[in-house]
């Protein structure tokens, strides 16, 4: 298969359900090439991401994204323009600064992940199935797929496949997860040919068989052609931040060469080298992803910095997010034998607030108190629910704490206050604390600490309660 070309720049519009509409060549062959369609829901995880949160909150976003196309792994700076409902709503999108590499997942099964990733992407039906693969909850975009769910609604107890035709398979069900992982199948009431994806939950006993499933239903075709597109995809007013326009791009493609190549010698990919050496390319690499992560905090600050910044409102269970974050930050803190404890005091906790933001808040607090604890202490977070129509959460460390008087200087933009991790450096940016609790109150809840100096520090994450 013939690879597209480099291009400095590519286009693209998306409608208000995230469908790529029209792109120049280089992005509509690498959305086809990550599985998509044209038009079609966006194939390329990283980029849907992007996309689906400035359509919500009807922000710019500038950030950099990749994608595994087959072959190749494929990365840009993405610029994300949000447009307005009376031009069609959806985004403007621009790609800058492509470059390919080879690439370089680890082993077969970081593939695989990838690979699912895609398929999750460009689902429209998706759903989560117990062991016996009987539907627990279900979810579509596609108007076509309406039909399915009301049989799914009507029939709870049945399985998934009882609702649809499966195409080359006579079989009697339920047949075994693996055999009808990939095939395809017809929908009640929808014209179109879907295929199926069955990815396992989870693996437990000697069987080692899942113990639920997520289950993906993906279209062969978009739904409909939309109505013809402008020929200009321009008119975006100019953006003049700082990093999200000038330093990030000119600053991404370097760090990510410095990584790169660190790690190559660090795994001593080029050939043998000396232990020391190895260790002086881990340290160059370490470097590097601090620098990049800098970027993020950078970008960040500006979303939330900018007027009219604006979180959505939905149900979210704080002791589900603790535990989601918990479980992103797990291997950091078993490096440091650091043992992380969710506890909820009183049935559930659940926020009227935004979950992709209160976990980004939990992930930092969360990775502050494992960088400050000693090794072999623990980490303990708790939620409850408070009078007056709150919730909260609380992050406590065994760390060196702070004084009184830092208490409040810990939230302020660029501030370190001269802190030294357990680990022995401190890697963050001095923004992490100040852009949570600009998280915090943007849903309409607080950021708090508690601390006295060497016995640690108690974070604590007022929101206020779903109705």
């Amino acid at each position: 298969m013939d690879r597209p070309e480099s291009f400095a720049a590519a286009r693209g519009l998306t409608d208000a359900a995230d469908r790529l509409l029209s792109a120049d060549a280089p992005l509509a062959a690498l959305h086809e090439r990550c599985g998509g369609r044209l038009p079609g829901t966006l194939a390329i995880p990283e980029l849907l991401e992007l996309v689906e949160h400035a359509r919500r909150l009807g922000l710019r976003i500038a950030r950099s994204f990749s994608a595994y196309d087959g072959e190749d792994m494929v990365s840009g700076f993405a610029r994300i323009n949000p447009r307005r409902a009376d031009d069609g709503g959806g985004c403007e999108v621009v790609i800058e600064s492509w470059q390919r590499s080879a690439a370089a997942f680890s082993n077969s099964r970081a593939l695989a992940h990838y690979l699912d990733a895609i398929d999750r992407a460009s689902a429209e039906v998706t759903a989560r199935l117990d062991a016996r693969q009987r539907v627990q909850t279900v979810g579509s975009v596609s108007a076509d797929a309406e039909s399915f769910l009301a049989a799914v609604a009507t029939a709870p107890t049945a399985l998934w496949s009882d609702h649809v035709t499966l195409s080359g398979i006579s079989h009697q069900q339920p047949l075994h997860w693996r055999l009808l992982d990939g095939a395809t199948c017809q929908l009640p009431g929808s014209e179109r040919s879907w295929r199926v994806r069955l990815l396992p939950v989870s693996e437990s006993g000697s069987g080692g068989e899942p113990w639920g499933f997520e289950l993906l239903l993906i279209p062969d075709e978009a739904l409909e052609t939309p109505a013809a597109l402008p020929q200009s995809l321009g008119g975006s007013e100019p953006d003049d931040r700082l990093f999200g326009r000038t330093l990030t791009p000119a600053l991404r493609q370097p760090l990510a060469r410095i990584t790169a190549n660190a790690e190559t010698i660090r795994a001593r990919l080029a050939g043998p080298l000396a232990h020391d050496y190895c260790e002086y390319a881990a340290t160059i690499a370490d470097a590097a992803q601090h620098l990049s992560a800098m970027l993020d905090d950078l970008a960040d600050l500006e979303v939330v910095e900018s007027p009219g910044f604006a979180t959505i409102v939905e149900a979210v269970d704080l002791v589900d997010a603790a535990h989601k974050a918990v479980g992103i930050l797990g291997v950091r803190a078993r490096d440091r034998e650091i043992a992380l404890e969710v506890t909820v005091e009183h049935g559930a906790v659940v926020a009227a607030a935004e979950f992709r933001r209160v976990l980004q808040i939990l992930i930092n607090l969360i990775g502050n108190a494992i960088a400050y604890s000693p090794q072999g202490s623990a980490v303990k977070i708790s939620a409850w629910c408070e009078t007056g129509g709150k919730v909260a959460l609380k992050v406590s460390d065994r760390g060196p704490g702070v004084s009184e008087q830092q208490a409040e200087q810990v939230f302020k933009k660029f501030e370190r206050l001269g802190r030294d991790s357990a680990g022995g450096s401190d890697k963050g940016s001095g923004l992490g604390l100040y852009i949570a609790r600009l998280l915090a109150r943007a849903m309409g809840g607080d950021l708090s600490v508690t601390s006295k100096p060497g016995e640690g520090a108690c974070f604590t994450l007022e929101l206020p309660q779903h109705a």
